[in-house]
């Protein structure tokens, strides 16, 4: 239904700019046993008409809020915060991405927990903070923006950020230059004195595609609940499609980790041949 209202909206409002936070099925948190086939289908819809989509799963924000926010049972209304927080944190116009926030701290020890920009740089990168189940230490980092609010330097901002790079350059391609973005908003979310919004268009996310896709590969090939689909009018074809799509995603995200500038220079040389 989602991705359905999301073509009709692309068809009457073409040049406007698409933006979802796309809750994406858990590698352990699971409420449906086709939640493999929702997703494909839904993340072959997404690639053709949104222009950015902001994957979180439930698994990630259950971690957050057990790990770092020390709740023994935390409920909806805890993970709907934690996503809250981070939509109000996103202004930036930056496909699929990692989101994160800072500070995470559990309720008995944020009064004794200093907040400071290398504090909250520190966090935004933790893939402890990040609301999609992929480590961004198994990928590099295309683009990434920072939204921080408070009352700060930002002069100390832009050496903490600028540190980051230096000393994790492995962790960002270095074929596009001044790939990260950040930004000062000098009023604190509510109940904070400052905070951080994390953006990363990191190619990790590979992990989360590949996961998916091979739950709904080994679902798909026994045509375990297919009926459901085809009985609603779908057709199998729909399916192999969208199976293709995920594919094409993971092995894009794959050719974009292994590039390097050489290359770039490279294809732009070949094709100032060509013409």
């Amino acid at each position: 239904m989602g991705t359905l209202l999301i073509s009709k909206i692309r068809e009457e409002f073409p040049d406007r700019i698409m933006n979802t936070f796309s809750v994406v099925p858990s590698p352990k948190v699971s409420d449906t046993v086709v939640e493999p086939y929702n997703a494909t289908l839904s993340v072959h819809q997404l690639v053709e008409n949104t222009d950015e989509t902001y994957c979180i799963d439930n698994e990630a924000l259950y971690d957050i809020c057990f790990r770092t926010l020390k709740l023994t049972t935390p409920t909806y209304g805890d993970l709907n915060h934690l996503v809250s927080a981070t939509m109000s944190g996103v202004t930036t116009c930056l496909h699929f991405f990692m989101p994160g926030f800072a500070p995470l701290t559990s309720r008995g020890s944020q009064q004794y927990r200093a907040l400071t920009v290398p504090e909250l740089t520190q966090q935004m990168f933790d893939a402890k903070n990040m609301m999609a189940a992929c480590d961004p230490r198994h990928g590099r980092y295309l683009t990434v923006a920072a939204v921080f609010r408070g009352r700060m330097s930002m002069k100390e901002v832009d050496e903490q950020m600028l540190s980051v790079q230096s000393k994790n350059s492995s962790y960002f391609v270095e074929w596009i230059p001044n790939n990260v973005k950040t930004a000062v908003c000098d009023i604190p979310p509510r109940g904070l004195k400052m905070a951080a919004t994390f953006i990363g268009n990191s190619t990790a996310i590979q992990e989360l595609f590949k996961r998916i896709s091979e739950q709904f590969t080994a679902m798909f090939r026994r045509k375990a609940f297919l009926h459901w689909y085809t009985g609603e009018g779908m057709d199998e074809m729909e399916f192999t499609e969208a199976e293709s799509n995920m594919n094409d995603l993971v092995s894009e995200y794959q050719q974009y980790q292994d590039a390097t500038a050489e290359e770039g220079e490279f294809e732009e040389e070949a094709e100032e041949e060509v013409a």
